[in-house]
């Protein structure tokens, strides 16, 4: 989804990842003898993106609206159901065993968690180490203290033969940038690298990856279900539910004038610092829904405030505004429909009233 004409480094196309319902033997006996299955879980369903060089992608949604499940896919964890994924051009389905060794070191991963992603046994001189033999490549002391000092553990003789136990979990988490960097890989995923630490130390990892990214020359997909934070590294985020991208925009447009009534609440609801601050809160009735159960058409419908007729058909997502780099998938923005209240328009058109 981007708007430039360079060729992507990282592409998606109409990636979709299911998942079968695991049943017991009983249950799996009844449906052969009555011919009844169930539905797949649609985790990713109809995901399409780009990421250029040098630019830092927001995923940005929900708890089980399918982004972390995106990230694994893009990791290899999952194949996709259907769909292609690029690298540089190239459909990563037709790579070889040797392909995908090179492409785990031009992609590396910053996780969730840092209290569980170092190896309590290894030093963090091992920790940063292990990439290199894994790859085969050789390396010094000072190239380890220097990255090191980098992600900002300084004096860095006195973190080197630090344990995982004697670290704090910020410091913990700059290991992990610094384990993903230095292999100077041309992608980084991070999956909500920020959530499990106390708000403080979220504000310098976010500040460090920002950094980071710029001198590095990286591109990134950042996950999170927290919007309050994409300002501080992404250049453009996505807004996802149930499965699909549903906006997408550069960030200060996106907080600034979100389009989707989803995107609206979302920004309704960063805390604002401000205890004498009065704002009108976005309520939202229902759940999110079951991605195993979804409904036709536009799937935020049955929680949004601005639902109409049309909404049982699903939205395409279009440009819109100028420059046409905001896109969003909602009856709302359709040409036929801009100007007219929901109480207008009708699953077939606007109504004459």
């Amino acid at each position: 989804m981007t708007t430039d004409d360079t060729e992507p480094i990282l592409e998606l196309r109409d990636v979709e990842k299911h998942f079968d319902q695991s049943t017991n033997i009983a249950e799996t006996v009844r449906q052969t003898l009555f011919g009844e299955s169930q539905e797949p879980v649609r985790a990713v369903d109809g995901v399409d993106l780009e990421l250029s060089e040098n630019q830092v992608h927001g995923i940005i949604g929900e708890s089980g609206c399918g982004k972390s499940t995106l990230l694994l896919t893009l990791m290899g964890e999952h194949d996709p159901t259907s769909g292609e994924i690029l690298f540089k051009g190239q459909p990563i389905a037709e790579f070889t065993k040797a392909d995908w060794k090179q492409l785990r070191r031009k992609i590396q991963v910053i996780f969730q968690d840092p209290f569980n992603t170092m190896n309590p046994h290894f030093t963090v001189r091992e920790t940063l180490k292990e990439p290199f033999k894994i790859h085969d490549i050789e390396t010094d002391e000072g190239e380890l203290l220097d990255m090191l000092e980098t992600v900002r553990l300084t004096p860095p003789e006195e973190y080197i033969d630090r344990r995982e136990s004697q670290l704090s979990g910020g410091e913990k988490q700059r290991v992990s940038i610094a384990r993903a960097l230095i292999l100077e890989p041309e992608v980084v995923l991070a999956d909500e690298p920020v959530s499990m630490l106390d708000v403080s130390t979220q504000a310098s990892i976010l500040k460090l990856l920002s950094e980071l990214t710029e001198e590095y020359d990286v591109s990134m997909f950042y996950v999170s279900h927290d919007l309050s934070t994409v300002s501080y590294v992404c250049d453009r985020v996505n807004v996802m539910y149930l499965g699909r991208i549903i906006e997408s925009a550069p960030t200060r447009k996106i907080l600034t004038d979100p389009k989707h009534p989803y995107t609206q609440a979302l920004i309704n609801a960063i805390p604002i610092p401000d205890p004498f601050h009065k704002r009108t809160w976005t309520e939202l009735d229902g759940t999110p829904g079951d991605a195993q159960n979804l409904p036709t058409g536009c799937r935020f419908k049955d929680r949004c405030p601005e639902r109409m007729d049309v909404c049982d058909q699903q939205p395409a997502f279009k440009r819109h505004g100028e420059g046409n780099s905001h896109q969003v998938a909602c009856h709302l923005y359709d040409k036929q429909t801009v100007g007219h209240s929901p109480a207008e328009i009708t699953e077939t058109g606007v109504s004459e009233q």
